[in-house]
């Protein structure tokens, strides 16, 4: 069988998600365990208005839907499932959480405080072990139903114009369930005519058979009474006025099947009793396939997390036995190299001098880059209790620019650093790289660099910024891998790690890294940072969702 490698499975499981995700016909809101959005697709953003940077990571879905349903909503699974339930997202996926795939209404609000009826329906997400790993809510635009049952109850009469939609099935029955009108929708999506199924069927006769007996046993131990598993299964909510929503498998004419969403009401003359039924379904393919798709993209990317951590392994082991393997006889050379000058100086010409002090300048540049390799390989290591201290922003400037001390340099500090508390260890290594870069990188040695920082929230967003000669667009992507450097190799200074050093932490601890640059008009290297850090994906306790930024 084929090995591919981390990326290519990486790259694969999100254009996947991709292809799926920026689907305009449903709302894919998918969340962390603990409810904040981390997927919002543009069927969202499209029914509700907001860009998905204005919720992933800051809402949940309650802070979209009508507070007084989900208090409705809450002490309704209270009193049915005898335990308290709070009335925001925990009454949204309390079904989903016991593993019931639970499909309700709601009204959504958009971001101009305008509403609609949604048809959403919840599905937990799991890992391997069972364990959830998050929500995902797949949402419908509901509108086009509820005006079709409004003016189906306000008229008393079939209202041929709504019911000529092609993108619903709309089937009414009389009250013994025999079909009374089979729509557009309807033909298109089953392939029947209506002629063939008016006064003839009953809509159990185009569902599937297993499903229906297994809703039938359901509902009888819901209820406690014997519910037959025909017709009387589809319906039976309906004839206690209750409004039910559910999934089952509609099979067409020529045998094929396909998921559906079933929404069916009881229709009621003036005296209340039953004259018929309604039964309204959409097409569920679409949505069975993004769940799919997800957990199948979301076991990739955890594949492709244990490959990255088993390569991050074997790149600290090597780095291990380079620096110790390779640093010994770097020093013999260094050693030997100032014995010859110092007992041989009388013989030795200007040239053999000036080699042996180059030759001693290659073997501290090869003693940077083991050092260097090694730092990168323990970033983020558990056993480091550098990563645990925290420190005051001013005390970390200090520190910072004490150690780099850029020669004719202006380095600029904003006030507002002083009144912030962060780990000290990952975030110096950050800053001092970015400093370091612009340094090295500036044509003049009169340059100016910026160090500024903002509260935004859960994060602190940092910039570093220079007047230096900036960075080509095409370079911009390169950078920040291992070795990559602007200048000619005889010119480098360093070890090429920094700014991979940069990234790997910012990886680590829950960060975004941006870059603004273009050729002659300097760089400004943008990044958050967590209030609250723990390293992700790593040994230790992934960072909880309302700290990520």
């Amino acid at each position: 069988m084929t090995q591919i490698s981390p990326e290519e499975a990486l790259l694969k499981a999100c254009a996947l998600q991709n292809a799926i995700f920026n689907s305009e016909h449903f709302s894919s809101i998918a969340t962390d365990e603990r409810g904040v959005v981390q997927l919002f697709n543009v069927g969202a953003e499209r029914m509700l208005g907001y860009a998905a940077i204005e919720v992933v990571d800051k809402m949940t879905p309650a802070d979209i839907s009508d507070p007084q349903e989900l208090i409705a909503r809450a002490e309704a699974l209270s009193l049915k499932l005898a335990t308290p339930i709070s009335p925001g997202f925990e009454a949204l996926v309390f079904k989903a959480t016991r593993g019931i795939e639970d499909i309700y209404e709601l009204t959504y609000i958009r971001k101009d405080g305008s509403r609609f009826p949604a048809v959403v329906s919840v599905t937990a997400l799991r890992d391997p072990t069972g364990a959830i790993i998050g929500y995902l809510l797949i949402g419908t635009d509901n509108t086009a139903r509820k005006e079709v049952e409004e003016a189906l109850l306000k008229a008393g009469a079939l209202q041929n114009a709504i019911f000529n939609s092609e993108h619903f099935s709309c089937i009414a029955t009389d009250q013994r369930g025999v079909v009374q009108l089979f729509n557009v929708g309807a033909e298109r999506m089953l392939g029947y005519t209506a002629i063939e199924v008016v006064n003839k069927i009953t809509p159990d006769a185009i569902s599937d058979p297993a499903e229906v007996i297994a809703r039938a046993k359901a509902l009888s131990l819901e209820f406690a009474t014997p519910i037959s598993p025909g017709f009387e299964a589809l319906v039976f909510k309906a004839t206690r006025g209750i409004e039910d929503i559910y999934e089952l498998t509609y099979i067409r004419k020529d045998g094929s099947r396909f998921p559906a969403v079933v929404s069916v009401t009881a229709l009621r003359d003036p005296t209340g009793a039953i004259i018929g039924y309604l039964l309204i379904g959409t097409d569920n393919t679409a949505r069975k396939l993004a769940e799919e798709a997800l957990l199948k993209a979301r076991a990739a990317q955890a594949d492709t997390m244990c490959r990255l951590q088993a390569s991050n392994k074997e790149l600290e082991a090597f780095a291990f036995a380079a620096s110790h393997d390779l640093k010994a006889p770097l020093r013999v050379i260094e050693n030997c190299s100032r014995w010859i000058e110092e007992d041989l100086a009388e013989h030795l010409s200007g040239d053999a001098r000036e080699n042996m002090t180059l030759m001693r300048g290659r073997v501290k540049r090869m003693e940077t880059l083991l050092d260097d390799l090694l730092e990168y390989a323990r970033i983020g290591q558990p056993t480091d209790a550098k990563y645990a201290e925290t420190i005051a922003g001013d005390a970390l400037m200090h520190n910072i620019l004490e150690l780099l001390a850029p020669q004719g340099f202006t380095v600029n500090v904003s006030p507002s650093f002083a009144g912030i508390q962060v780990q000290a260890m990952p975030l110096q290594q950050i800053l001092m790289n970015l400093i370091s870069n612009a340094c090295k990188h500036h044509h003049k040695k009169n340059g100016c660099i910026e160090i500024t920082v903002e509260d935004a929230g859960n994060c602190y967003a940092f910039a570093v910024k220079d007047d230096g000669p900036g960075i080509p667009a095409q370079f911009h992507s390169r950078i920040f891998e291992m070795f990559q450097t602007l200048k000619p190799r005889d010119q480098v200074e360093g070890s090429g790690m920094g700014l991979a050093m940069v990234r790997k932490n910012l990886e680590l601890f829950g960060g975004v890294l941006q870059l603004d640059s273009a050729e002659g008009k300097g760089s400004t290297f943008r990044f958050t940072w967590p209030k609250q850090q723990q390293i992700r994906n790593g040994p230790r306790e992934a960072m909880p969702a309302n700290d990520r930024c």
